[in-house]
């Protein structure tokens, strides 16, 4: 853990019967140059992701990985769209999520429907994992998605999901060297939708009972 601020000073995340871990999760974009991602770090966070779960244990993800300063970082920097490639490049790390969708091109691979959910638990696993060492994990999709899977030789079985960026949240006085509008989107408040907004018994649309419960 670092004695710098891990995230952008705004309120946690309520209730409190949350662990520390999802009350002080935020999706940074504001993050530390100079922090260096260390290889065994990596591999920690990474280990959680493969001990996600899966729809028959298929473990249908992918990742491929570029630390600040290697080749695997700037081809997927190369990627970004111009609005991420603002605030993305200075994280440690910079993921590109995959899913398997067959087992190659004639062929459907066993629980394929359930692929994209599986990488979502997985990258969820690995978000709270970084969280757990001090770090931060921001979530993306804007960039060429065609143009990284050409990049990087990704076959055509498996489909390139999203984009994430990972490191040590930065400075208010890093924040400033960034376009306005990130410095904008930094200080936004957390928000989140009513659990009776999206928590149904009976039938779809009528809230659960129990949540107004003592």
């Amino acid at each position: 853990m670092s004695g710098r601020d891990d995230g952008s000073g705004r309120d946690d995340a309520q209730p409190g019967i949350l662990t520390p871990l999802l009350r002080q999760r935020e999706s940074v974009m504001v993050y530390d140059p100079t922090h260096e991602l260390s290889a065994a770090a990596l591999r920690g966070i990474l280990e959680a992701a493969r001990w996600a779960p899966s729809a028959g244990n298929s473990q249908p993800w992918g990742f491929i990985v570029g630390r600040r300063g290697d080749a695997t970082h700037a081809g997927i920097v190369d990627a970004l769209s111009t609005a991420n490639q603002a605030w993305a490049p200075a994280a440690s790390a910079l993921v590109l999520t995959l899913h398997q969708a067959a087992l190659d091109e004639d062929h459907e691979v066993s629980y394929s429907d359930y692929a994209m959910f599986d990488l979502g638990q997985a990258v969820a696993h690995l978000t709270v994992q970084a969280r757990s060492m001090g770090l931060q994990v921001r979530q993306f999709g804007g960039f060429d998605h065609a143009r990284a899977a050409a990049t990087f030789s990704v076959p055509a079985h498996w489909s390139v999901t999203t984009g994430v960026a990972l490191g040590l949240p930065g400075t208010r006085g890093e924040e400033w060297t960034l376009p306005g509008w990130v410095q904008a989107r930094a200080r936004l408040p957390r928000s989140r939708l009513p659990l009776a907004a999206f928590v149904h018994s009976d039938e779809f649309g009528h809230a659960a009972g129990f949540l107004t419960d003592p």
